[in-house]
């Protein structure tokens, strides 16, 4: 719902003090009516940080479309992140509240907008999400005109990277992910590589980048350095023949959803299924997919540091429908960085947030902490921080991406679901 601000120029001084008398009389009820001449919006107090005060933390979900399985443990994320802000005293001694909406994916870009704006209308804080590129792109200039920071969990392009001084991401850039995974196609002695890619900003920047390093290592791209299928496609009956005509020892396969009916489609086609290599947005639980066994050995990577077992089981308790944990440490962390910006700049308005998230980041240095609670005791202290949170990220560079970061690499088993593997660590360019 959106709301509205109504004034009325006053033409006489005993309309003027009527109308003092109405707002002080609304003031005392703790009505949220637009009265003219009060100068504030008909927001209610609960949604709106401008007319609370408090820190209102806006949230945008891929609730629908092909990223739908990854709102559970963003959703689960944002609401263990909000009790232990509140039950650590909350944000400048109030309670954090939030608002959410669906944003779902680049497909649909009617709801990235309607989503965005149900949002704004209540006047968030900050907002966390959306987890998507292309979504981001579509609506990030809206929410800065609003002078609202947004931080991205998995928005990973790398042409993100500095594209707004109110835009910010606790994951890192397709650079990295993708150096990483291209180096490990070519450690397992892959030749030949055959690349399935949908056509957007995520998937053929992460190509590119997979592409380059593959080859830079030795290895032979067959087919898809140059080629991307449409995101809404659901027939991969020509695609699959063309990659199988190419003769590769592996396939890298950078989708989201729709990777079920790709690899579907090569179990039909007779292609060996346990020589695939996925990515964070499709690096998933498929126990209730595939029979067992297709995608055992399979190799995905995830950015990020695997979430430790605790972790898992307090989102879980958040929200009951999680089965991974992709991006959900991202998404903590930065509701986190969020409320430790309006602890240090002392208001918990837009612009406040945004000036203070390198510095509760780390970028000026300081003493690390490693929770909420812990950190306000730092800063209430008067000293400086470093947020040290569950990504494993290093502080905000110039661009506003971690400076450096962690890439899980997963292992699926006989029952089809990732297993952690190891992690590889990178420093993120600023170039």
């Amino acid at each position: 719902m959106r709301y509205s601000t109504s004034s009325t120029p006053s033409t006489s001084s005993r309309k003027s003090m009527k109308r003092t008398m109405m707002c002080v009389t609304a003031a005392v009820a703790a009505l949220t009516l637009a009265l003219s001449g009060c100068g504030s919006s008909s927001s209610s107090g609960s949604a709106s940080s401008s007319a609370s005060g408090g820190f209102v933390l806006g949230a945008l979900f891929p609730q629908t479309g092909s990223l739908a399985y990854m709102s559970p443990q963003e959703e689960g994320a944002v609401k263990l992140a909000l009790k232990d802000i509140n039950d650590a005293g909350g944000v400048l001694g109030k309670k954090a509240t939030s608002v959410s909406a669906d944003t779902s994916d680049a497909d649909h870009a009617d709801q990235n907008t309607s989503g965005t704006q149900s949002v704004l209308s209540k006047k968030p804080s900050a907002i966390i999400g959306p987890a998507s590129s292309s979504v981001v792109k579509n609506v990030y200039k809206e929410i800065s005109a609003a002078k609202v920071p947004l931080i991205s969990m998995g928005a990973t392009s790398a042409s993100l990277s500095g594209v707004d001084p109110y835009f910010f991401r606790t994951v890192a850039p397709d650079s990295v992910q993708g150096a990483v995974l291209g180096n490990v196609i070519a450690q397992d002695g892959v030749q030949k590589l055959a690349i399935a890619s949908f056509n957007d900003d995520y998937g053929t920047g992460l190509r590119d980048t997979i592409a380059k390093t593959a080859e830079a290592a030795g290895v032979d791209v067959v087919y898809g350095k140059d080629q991307a299928f449409d995101p809404t496609e659901t027939n991969f009956s020509s695609l699959v023949s063309t990659i199988k005509a190419s003769n590769p020892d592996a396939i890298a396969i950078i989708a989201f959803d729709q990777t079920k009916a790709l690899i579907k489609e090569m179990i039909s086609q007779g292609i060996d299924t346990t020589k695939l290599y996925l990515v964070d947005g499709n690096t998933s639980d498929y126990s209730d997919t595939f029979d067992k066994g297709t995608l055992k050995g399979v190799t995905g990577t995830i950015p990020g540091a695997h979430a430790t077992a605790d972790f898992q089981k307090k989102v879980k308790s958040m929200e009951s429908s999680v089965k991974d944990y992709t991006y959900a440490a991202e998404t903590y962390d930065g509701v986190i960085l969020f409320a430790l910006a309006a602890q240090k700049g002392g208001k918990a308005d837009g612009e406040t947030i945004q000036k203070n998230l390198l510095a509760v980041s780390g970028a000026n240095g300081g003493t690390k902490c490693k929770s909420y609670k812990e950190c306000v005791a730092l800063l209430k202290d008067g000293k400086d921080i470093e947020y040290v949170g569950q990504t494993g990220i290093g502080p905000f560079n110039k661009n506003h991406d971690p400076s450096s970061a962690n890439i899980g690499v997963y292992k699926f088993g006989e029952d089809n679901k990732p297993v952690f593997d190891h992690v590889q660590s990178g420093k993120v360019s600023t170039d």
